[in-house]
């Protein structure tokens, strides 16, 4: 539950995350998705309800709490830094300090570790097409920024990797690239939450679709058994499902 004064955001709003699978959650504007995952993400502080993960129950008092315990979030605006190097972007907010006294009191940091760092996971994803670690994110297209921002989420999201958007503004081809990166990182063995408007995408990568409507969940479909337009229909409340709570 989240209210923010008489406007009610989450309003007793279920939702559930298992190993080993990407969720999508749809809905229209307005719908309360985005306090549900910034709830998720230790953004926002509900002011009733728990959240577990693992079995535990966790409280998040910021995002560093949540990225603490596992969890990563890809925003829709990337949060990246144009200016700076991939590299650096892979370890902004939590560079790695030279060892000894010049770590511990000047700050500096250990570039060639964050380096190598950083390569190894982006040839993990296969974006192999980025030659340079110490080029700017801004001479990157957009596809490939997106691939750095999944990249860090995936290299450090241990338990939870939270996507909204991500293929938002992007062409074609730098959406499929980045559809493959998701499908990568689940089968490394992190689950994803997935949030998109792109119906299409929803149904080609996703095992669960929850579908938020009136700051809760309407229902959860499987995508095999259900058409896009069954999905548009729900979220907008053109049709209610046969059953309120569906199990898949």
């Amino acid at each position: 539950m989240k209210r923010y004064g008489t406007v009610v955001a989450m309003n007793g709003a279920d939702f559930e995350l298992y190993p080993g699978e990407i969720c999508g959650v749809i809905g229209d504007n307005g719908a309360g998705k985005s306090t549900l995952i910034k709830a998720l993400s230790g953004a926002v502080h509900p002011d009733h309800g728990t959240i577990e993960l693992e079995g535990r129950e966790v409280r998040f008092r910021s995002p560093d709490d949540a990225r603490r315990s596992g969890i990563e979030t890809v925003y829709q605006t990337l949060a990246v830094s144009p200016a700076m190097s991939i590299a650096d972007n892979m370890f902004l907010g939590r560079e790695i300090r030279t060892k000894g006294i010049l770590g511990k009191l000047l700050g500096m940091t250990d570039r060639r570790q964050m380096k190598e760092f950083a390569r190894e996971k982006l040839n993990e994803l296969g974006l192999m097409t980025i030659q340079n670690i110490d080029q700017a994110v801004e001479t990157l297209s957009g596809g490939q920024r997106q691939g750095v921002a999944v990249a860090r989420a995936a290299a450090f999201g241990s338990k939870v990797v939270i996507l909204d958007e991500p293929t938002a503004a992007l062409g074609v081809k730098e959406s499929r690239r980045v559809l493959d990166l998701i499908k990568d990182v689940r089968d490394r063995g992190i689950p994803i939450i997935l949030i998109s408007h792109n119906m299409p995408h929803v149904f080609e990568v996703c095992d669960r679709v929850h579908i938020h409507r009136l700051g809760r969940r309407l229902c959860v479909i499987d995508p095999k058994a259900h058409s896009m337009s069954d999905a548009v229909a729900y979220m907008t409340g053109a049709k209610l499902p046969d059953d309120i709570e569906e199990k898949v």
